[in-house]
């Protein structure tokens, strides 16, 4: 079942038509709740050389495997780097993971790994991307998670705008940004390179986005369509936190091998109008109501989704689609059509907290995913962005992360 779940990674990556070389690795069915955090509340770790980055996931065979750690240095597009370990670390990898925990007093048994990193092992010694690498006692990748470190020399101012293009004006978000303190760049078109991700997710990332004009000291980008995202819409959410008891969008609560909610139907939304309603953009929240230490004694249960089956979606495949499962189209989030009720349901086994999915649908003809199909893209919805400034200097080896700016449609402006 591991090799076929990284077959299906690959198989994936490769629809999404994601043009990077180094991918993350899909975990195999016993590893759930992957939760990687630098110390702020960002849904992958963008840290300081001088901040620490938290890994933990759970282990549902909960036999205390042995599981070691690998850091792999890539460049502005994750391709790897041409720098040897000696360059981007201070110590070792290929380390054992000697913190875990079993689960306490659980109906689901698992073991709960936790990393941090630096550690008295492993330092990181300069900025860029970085691909953490988990591996198990047979030396077999488990699965992989991207993390960047970067050092904030070039200040990015960030500004939101709606579409001037008439036809996307309601439906599309327009990331404009200046960079400033540029004069130490003595060729910004071939020394820099930017990337813009949307709510963190890189599967709609822009790269290579080309300087318009140099005002004083600052670098000007004031795209229109070359830096517009699909708009989206807000994401469905539940909350789990208390298994016996139905909390927000959970209709009904049953008691087999391990707890299940059912939760409420959903429906298409691209022909509604907007509605607010406040999210965390895809994110996930392991949380309990009652105290308890959700590391080890959090409950898993299994989470029943029901879409209304709509003619508009047609035989496409439809996904649930959510931090939770890193926004991948695997088989366990698939929906299948139930003969009895005219629903599209799917069951996940996931672990109490708060959790924002949506759906999305994948055009087997055209071999695409539409992210929006379902729920429509409406201007009017909150979205963060990420502008990312890397720097090549002439005769370097790899792409140092040297700015960093944010912004936020909640201040979308004409």
């Amino acid at each position: 079942m591991h090799r076929l779940y990284i077959l299906f990674s690959i198989l994936t990556i490769s629809l999404k038509g994601f043009c990077q070389e180094k991918y993350e690795i899909i975990p195999p069915e016993n590893i759930k709740t992957i939760l990687f955090n630098g110390p702020t509340d960002d849904q992958f770790p963008v840290i300081t050389l001088s901040e620490t980055l938290t890994l933990e996931f759970d282990d549902l065979y909960a036999d205390e495997a042995d599981y070691y750690y690998k850091i792999i240095h890539c460049n502005n597009d994750w391709t790897p780097s041409n720098l040897n370990k000696q360059q981007y670390l201070k110590g070792v990898d290929d380390v054992r993971i000697t913190t875990y925990e079993n689960s306490f007093t659980t109906l689901q048994p698992y073991s709960h790994y936790t990393l941090e990193i630096p550690n008295r092992n492993t330092k990181l010694a300069i900025t860029g991307n970085y691909m953490i690498e988990i591996y198990d006692s047979y030396d077999e990748i488990v699965f992989s998670r991207k993390f960047m470190v970067y050092k904030n020399s070039l200040p990015v101012e960030v500004t939101l705008k709606r579409s001037r293009d008439l036809n996307y004006a309601n439906t599309k978000q327009v990331v404009q940004f200046a960079i400033s303190n540029t004069s130490q760049v003595l060729n910004p078109q071939q020394q820099l390179k930017v990337v813009l991700l949307q709510n963190y997710q890189w599967h709609n990332a822009k790269f290579d986005i080309a300087p318009q004009y140099t005002l004083g000291d600052e670098i000007i980008y004031k795209y229109d369509q070359e830096t517009a995202f699909w708009a989206g819409n807000e994401y469905l959410n539940f909350e789990n936190k208390n298994v016996r008891v139905s909390g927000t969008g959970v209709r009904k609560i049953d008691l087999k091998d391990l707890y299940h909610n059912y939760l409420y139907v959903n429906e298409r939304r691209s022909d509604k109008i907007y509605t607010y309603n406040p999210d965390i953009n895809g994110d996930f929240e392991i949380t309990t109501d009652n105290g308890r230490n959700t590391e080890t004694e959090a409950e898993y249960a299994y989470v029943h989704f029901a879409l209304q089956y709509d003619p508009a979606i047609g035989f496409n495949d439809v996904y649930i689609y959510g931090k939770f499962n890193n926004y991948e189209l695997l088989p366990e989030n698939k929906l299948e059509k139930n003969s009895e009720t005219g629903l599209l349901e799917a069951t996940v086994l996931l672990k109490q907290g708060f959790y924002n999915y949506k759906y999305v649908v994948f055009s087997d003809k055209e071999q695409t995913i539409d992210y929006n199909a379902i729920c429509g893209n409406f201007h009017q919805t909150e979205n963060s962005y990420m502008v990312l400034v890397y720097y090549r200097g002439y005769g370097d080896l790899y792409d140092s992360l040297i700015g960093i700016g944010y912004g936020n449609s909640e201040n979308l402006t004409n």
